[in-house]
């Protein structure tokens, strides 16, 4: 059987007692967007559930995930998607860009970390920092490799009293920052307000066209001399590495009438320099949460001289 015809068969499960859909029209629609669109398989699911879910007038939640969701450890979280039951200690919250978003922050257990938002719609308790819990049916997600889990309205918690040792899954690298890629600079994500995704022309991949709304960002590249490391910078670490603020970055791309300029000013000021960076690893990239500019090693033109070639 085929993964797209699996997949499918899941969707079709989970809307069979609200809608009289068939797992052909199902299939095909998965078929339409992975093969003509060039959609990741991932992606297609999500936008496919997203149009059964508005067509039959539900909300997310509706679809739940059954009492029973398995026990998983943080590490296994590596597809969207999935209902699963964790028990992890909250390490960090942070301030919620959105009201609609109760909470958010980082969980975690002895395999690592993962981050969670807890809609503000949930009605669900507050969560405490230090505390550990057992979430169950909590659903997971994914974007630009980066898994999370999601509080929804059919999440139980339940205080446990467990000395949780959170593993350390952050990474420090050191080098030459050779390269920013494309999608770094000025962009604007997805307006809806539980999606970030980046639009691409003007739209974005689940949600269809969308006005968006601006930020800043630099997706680098940095070489040790032996490997050459993924990173990313959020608006924060941007600001602060590239010296510009995000009401700056608009104003140049108006002024010129071309986004592209901001990651031409950023890629002109940091382009070369050497930079010691620090996070959490989500996917294939470093999260840069710290960021320190070093001097350049006596090596350096050499070093450049390689990375260029590679």
């Amino acid at each position: 059987m085929s993964d797209l015809r699996n997949h499918a068969e899941d969707i079709h499960e989970q809307f069979s007692d609200h809608l009289d859909v068939d797992v052909d029209d199902i299939e095909s629609r998965l078929s339409n967007l992975v093969d003509e669109y060039k959609v990741p398989v991932d992606e297609a699911r999500r936008s496919v559930t997203n149009h059964y879910l508005d067509e039959a007038g539900l909300e997310r939640d509706a679809l739940g995930g059954g009492d029973g969701s398995e026990l998983v450890e943080l590490a296994e979280v590596d597809e969207a998607e999935q209902w699963v039951t964790v028990e992890a200690k909250v390490v960090d919250l942070w301030e919620p860009r959105s009201d609609s978003v109760g909470q958010v922050g980082l969980l975690g257990d002895e395999s690592g970390t993962i981050k969670f938002t807890k809609w503000a719609k949930s009605d669900l308790e507050e969560l405490e920092a230090g505390q550990a819990y057992r979430l169950g049916n909590v659903v997971t997600d994914e974007y630009e490799g980066q898994h999370s889990v999601k509080l929804n309205r059919t999440t139980t918690i339940e205080e446990i009293d467990a000395e949780i040792e959170v593993g350390d899954d952050t990474e420090a690298v050191e080098g030459a920052l050779v390269d920013i890629q494309s999608g770094s600079g000025l962009i604007k994500r997805c307006p809806e307000e539980d999606c970030t995704r980046v639009l691409q022309n003007g739209r974005c991949a689940e949600h269809g066209e969308g006005e968006g709304e601006f930020d800043l960002r630099i997706k680098g590249v940095i070489d040790d001399g032996l490997d050459a490391h993924e990173v990313i910078f959020d608006k924060e670490a941007t600001e602060a590495v590239a010296d510009i603020t995000l009401a700056e970055a608009k104003e140049m791309a108006m002024d010129a009438l071309d986004t592209t300029v901001v990651a031409d000013e950023i890629s002109g000021k940091l382009l070369g320099k050497y930079y010691r960076v620090e996070g959490p690893v989500f996917g294939r990239y470093v999260l840069a949460d710290v960021v320190e500019e070093l001097d350049a090693p006596d090596d350096a033109e050499e070093t450049l001289i390689k990375a260029r070639s590679i």
